[in-house]
């Protein structure tokens, strides 16, 4: 059984390489077939069913599909009484008389519901460098909860029970088409009958996983049986994303905060441009593409996780305690003077330098005991439970 931290980064490179998943990224159909086991761990319908019971989701968070439309929420929810708030709560009964009738259920941000499924989706963060989100579709018949379409986002499909056939027809009239664009006549390709043409066509089964990068259409349909699978979607930075980037580094310079001479003489207006357009390409040259995705790094998020009691009491945990790095992306470590300082969810971190070693090893491992991470960072194992006391009040480690 695979472990869901390492499903993309060991076991899905492993079958289709790292390349694939890399360079080639976004620009390739992927399948593999990882085997049910690599997938067993993620999600059950046990876990599905405590999942429903315990966290309660309510639309749109949690929604039904049918050939293409939204089922109309209160077919399937009734309002109840939370507290001081009204909310939407799904009755069993009637959600299940929806997925017989051929409804698609859609539960989005399963990541931070399930830790396994969080795990995995944290792994493929750190492979492709973008941030992630898993949601959950499950289906049973021959239905489909959608017509065929495209996605803003590049995805990774994990068939983890059941069966779903699926048509890829690849990237249509538009290259590269984004969430918020200026043309959205984005059509599906056709070959010379006028037929959808096709890339690769299939039956996903446990196990067996495909990527669509982000533009190229598809048809998924069921197949007679019960389908669940997680979709892990990201958004890849582009050229926008830097071109935005510059343009907030225009607020620091005085030329760019002052008025435009709309009344002044066609001359002057015309060396006023020429002293924008000179200080555009200025700052252009200095803000590289790789100190842009550096700067992006820096501002990765972290997910949202507690290590009470450690982070309030005192005393420092004893060396048997776990210790788990809490930042998605390993952050550089820099030294400046007798300290040294980390970025991480963009706020910057500096200590003494002498918990560079202790910090350098749980980002290196990820997860180890105080007393591995003492041998690792060369340290007492006192010592290194004093500094990961430090960082857990950072939220920067977790102790279990």
């Amino acid at each position: 059984m695979t472990d869901p931290g390492h499903l993309f980064t060991r076991t899905l490179c492993d079958v289709v390489g790292r390349e694939a998943l890399t360079t080639r990224l976004s620009e390739e159909f992927v399948f593999a077939d990882l085997g049910a086991d690599a997938v067993r761990s993620l999600l059950t319908f046990d876990d599905l069913n405590e999942l429903l019971a315990t966290c309660s989701p309510e639309p749109p968070r949690l929604r039904l599909h049918r050939d293409g439309s939204p089922v109309p929420v209160d077919r399937y929810t009734e309002t109840a009484a939370s507290s001081r708030n009204a909310r939407r709560v799904v009755r069993p009964e009637a959600l299940y008389r929806e997925l017989r009738a051929g409804a698609s259920l859609v539960l989005d941000s399963l990541d931070r519901m399930h830790p396994p499924v969080g795990a995995a989706a944290d792994d493929l963060m750190r492979l492709v460098r973008e941030r992630a989100q898993a949601n959950l579709y499950l289906i049973w018949g021959e239905s489909r909860g959608f017509d065929t379409h495209w996605d803003d986002h590049d995805t990774v499909i994990v068939q983890v029970e059941g069966t779903k056939h699926w048509q890829v027809h690849g990237p249509g009239s538009r290259p590269y088409p984004m969430k918020n664009d200026v043309d959205h006549t984005h059509t599906p390709p056709r070959d010379a009958d006028g037929e959808l043409h096709l890339v690769w066509e299939g039956v996903l089964r446990p196990g067996q996983v495909v990527h669509v990068p982000r533009g190229w259409w598809h048809t998924v349909t069921g197949t007679g049986e019960v389908s669940m699978h997680l979709t892990f979607g990201f958004t890849r930075a582009t050229g926008v994303e830097w071109a935005e980037a510059l343009v907030r580094r225009l607020f620091e310079e005085e030329v760019f905060r002052r008025d435009l001479p709309r009344f002044a003489e066609p001359e002057v207006r015309r060396k006023h441009q020429g002293e924008l357009a000179a200080r555009v390409a200025e700052l252009a040259e200095e803000l590289d593409v790789d100190g842009f995705l550096t700067e992006r790094d820096a501002r990765f998020p972290r997910r949202t996780s507690f290590s009470l009691p450690w982070p309030v009491e005192e005393g420092a945990p004893p060396a048997d305690a776990r210790v788990e790095f809490v930042p998605i992306l390993p952050p550089p470590l820099s030294r400046e003077g007798e300290r040294v300082a980390v970025t991480v969810g963009g706020r910057r971190y500096r200590f003494p330098a002498a918990v560079g070693p202790v910090l350098e090893a749980i980002a290196e491992h990820r997860t180890l005991t105080v007393a591995e991470l003492a041998g690792h960072a060369d340290v007492e194992v006192e010592r290194a439970a004093q500094i990961v006391s430090v960082l857990s009040r950072h939220h920067l480690v977790l102790v279990r």
